[in-house]
């Protein structure tokens, strides 16, 4: 996963506010709440980027260069051991933003980003963020808000890797990444969901057996398919609505 030239999205200069989708919206949630004088600020200074599948956009230790607002697509929020083993800690789709620290006025991420499947991104410079957000309130609102979910999706993984099962996390992580890519295909690997579970690969595979006998998913290697997400949610441990519950409630209180 290492990041070199070779791993940079692909970009398109001159966006604008029309520019993803084939219906011509924007994909990213923060970017449409955003009024018309903040749009008109903020869209100048951003780039439409590809994001291809892997791809790092944030190395924890390392300077937060840009931030990214995606429009489709999955951003996996890492936490790295010495030892090289990962563990994640939050999911961000089209929701929020990639590098909130700078908005709070740090300067290095804590966290590896890594993309989960290829999606699309508004990508903007951090000092031309820093310069904007004096002049876009509302941005720098949402952006907080969404640091707050964040935060408590991060609370409530932490007890879910501690006290839940491996398919109860394996069945939360599918609905979770369901929620933000939109399609019932997942291209996941055994290693790759034993990193993201902290687990090892036997359990992984043990856990996707099961939801398959369930007849919740179809997997194979290199691939998940959801086949019948009301059953996923059976078998997903509490955790999952507990957090949606808890962006509901938030999201009812700032309307």
């Amino acid at each position: 996963m290492a990041r070199d030239a070779a791993s940079r999205p692909s970009k398109q200069s001159n966006p604008s506010p029309g520019r993803e989708g084939s219906d011509g919206k924007i994909g990213n949630l923060i970017l449409r709440s955003l009024p018309r004088r903040e749009i008109d600020q903020l869209f100048p200074g951003m780039e439409f980027v590809r994001l291809k599948l892997h791809q790092v956009l944030q190395e924890a230790g390392e300077a937060i260069r840009s931030g990214y607002f995606l429009n489709s697509g999955l951003g996996s929020l890492l936490t790295t051991h010495p030892d090289g083993k990962t563990v994640e800690v939050g999911l961000a789709g089209n929701e929020g933003f990639i590098g909130v620290p700078v908005v709070f006025g740090f300067k290095t991420s804590a966290l590896r980003v890594v993309t989960q499947g290829e999606g699309t991104a508004y990508r903007v410079e951090v000092d031309t963020l820093l310069r904007i957000l004096p002049r876009c309130p509302n941005l720098g609102k949402e952006i907080q808000r969404f640091a707050m979910v964040l935060g408590m999706q991060s609370t409530q993984l932490a007890a879910c890797n501690r006290l839940h099962d491996v398919v109860e996390r394996l069945a939360r992580w599918l609905l979770m990444s369901h929620d933000r890519i939109g399609s019932p295909a997942l291209p996941l690997t055994q290693e790759f969901l034993a990193q993201m579970l902290g687990t090892r690969r036997a359990s992984v595979t043990g856990a996707a057996g099961t939801l398959q006998r369930a007849g919740s998913i179809e997997y194979s290697m290199g691939r998940v398919r959801i086949v019948n997400r009301g059953r996923l949610e059976e078998s997903a441990c509490d955790c999952y609505q507990a957090i949606e519950r808890q962006k509901q409630r938030w999201q009812e209180e700032a309307s």
